[in-house]
């Protein structure tokens, strides 16, 4: 038997690795889209945007710790492959799971923690788009370091089911992808119109009233002054 079905530690564990994305990108997107808005989670917390975004990394982090237990728990209870415990396909599982590490960890050090959790959905945006590693490897890094984390961890103990549940947990990233995308290029492309729209008010408004005078200029009129008393 490749894989215990009956074995509700395996349902649980499906259920949550589904759940996860889905909470990310329904009910915390509706939330954070309502404080993109009209700063409903801001207001509740006495205006500060950084403490939401905080809370909220808190936690989908807490989710995600959750998640892996229970898949870890599940494989416990699963039966092992004999072609899944050669040594060529453990040393590829550790592997995977090195650079998923890498990709994970490498991604929340360049986004810091409002960039990794959603922190545009609260009006804190990045400065600038990042292109350096782990970004010119993967557009998503955070999504596909943690796929390779658990196909890894599937290989190491030789779980049949850690597959199954691997495969599960890429088509939720990929269905979630298809979401949380469009949603942050709106938010990142309409603060680039907001941007653009300050800008040419401000270079209108320059030419209506023209540059402000040279500072020399306030020099001469001082000295005029000093000399005529």
């Amino acid at each position: 038997m490749l894989v215990d079905l009956t074995r509700p530690s395996l349902a649980l564990a499906a259920a949550n690795i589904v759940f996860n994305p889905l909470f990310w990108n329904i009910v915390a997107q509706n939330a954070t889209d309502a404080e993109y808005r009209r700063h409903t989670i801001t207001r509740a917390l006495g205006g500060n945007r950084y403490l939401g975004c905080y809370l909220l990394a808190l936690t989908i982090f807490s989710l995600g710790i959750l998640r892996d237990h229970l898949f870890a728990a599940a494989l416990e209870e699963q039966p092992s492959h004999e072609l899944l415990e050669h040594r060529a396909v453990r040393a590829l599982g550790a592997s995977l799971i090195s650079v998923g590490m890498i990709l994970v960890v490498s991604s929340m050090w360049v986004l810091g923690v409002t960039g990794t959790y959603l922190g545009d959905y609260f009006g804190i945006l990045m400065d600038h788009m990042v292109t350096g590693f782990p970004f010119n490897v993967t557009s998503d890094p955070m999504y596909w370091g943690s796929s390779a984390n658990f196909i890894g961890v599937a290989l190491w103990y030789g779980k049949p089911a850690g597959l199954l549940l691997s495969a599960l947990v890429i088509v939720c990233y990929v269905i979630a992808l298809r979401y949380e995308g469009p949603f942050t290029t709106m938010i990142y492309k309409r603060a680039a119109e907001e941007k653009a729209a300050i800008e040419a008010a401000e270079r209108a408004s320059t030419l209506a009233t023209g540059p402000p005078p040279h500072p020399a200029y306030f020099l001469r009129a001082q000295h005029r002054v000093t000399t005529e008393k």
